[in-house]
């Protein structure tokens, strides 16, 4: 079981039901022989504050194999202070480990109106984070997308439906290993 706790990228704002990237993904995972289910716990406006309180009930009803955590854009989006969200997302990780699964973070890059130090300070809590807790890590799921035309839904924010087999390539490979390393480990 494969739990994505996440915001409105993953919850699949703006889009219809079964295009976002996670639909993708269990979709991928069937056709190429994975058994992993995929449950989607993202809530479109979600903060690492408020996915901390959701996540030990997720945690206990789904009993997932491997959470991937994508969050902190609103925490940024809201200016909330970085060591904050990075606790936060460190608790999401202890608690995802300490129920028996592995952990994969997306992070994520913020834009440039916020002013230059605070973006990449920003985006340095998940790569610091990636680092000390060693997590799988994709530093940006809009890497392919952010800047490409047709890209980006009117408010500049979301993904288009277009975009999202694309989000999905960007974090695969990192997935894949994540996928192989549990499988040989069983």
């Amino acid at each position: 079981m494969i739990l994505v706790v996440g915001d409105s990228l993953s919850a699949g704002y703006g889009l219809r039901p079964g295009e976002g990237w996670v639909n993708l993904l269990e979709r991928r995972l069937e056709r190429e022989g994975y058994p992993h289910q995929v449950i989607n716990a993202s809530v479109s406006g979600e903060t690492t504050r408020g996915a901390l309180a959701r996540l030990p009930r997720a945690l206990a009803l789904h009993r997932p194999s491997l959470v991937i955590i994508e969050l902190g854009g609103n925490d940024g989006l809201r200016g909330f202070p970085l060591d904050v969200m990075r606790a936060n997302l460190g608790e999401l990780i202890r608690l995802s480990r300490e129920a028996g699964a592995e952990v994969m973070l997306l992070g994520m890059h913020l834009p440039p109106n916020y002013g230059e130090e605070y973006t990449r300070r920003f985006h340095q809590v998940f790569v610091d984070l990636a680092d000390a807790e060693q997590v799988p890590f994709l530093p940006f799921i809009l890497e392919d997308v952010a800047t490409k035309p047709g890209m980006m839904q009117a408010d500049g924010i979301h993904p288009t439906a277009e975009a999202q087999p694309l989000m999905l390539e960007s974090l695969w490979p990192v997935l894949e290993r994540l996928l192989e390393v549990a499988e040989t480990a069983s």
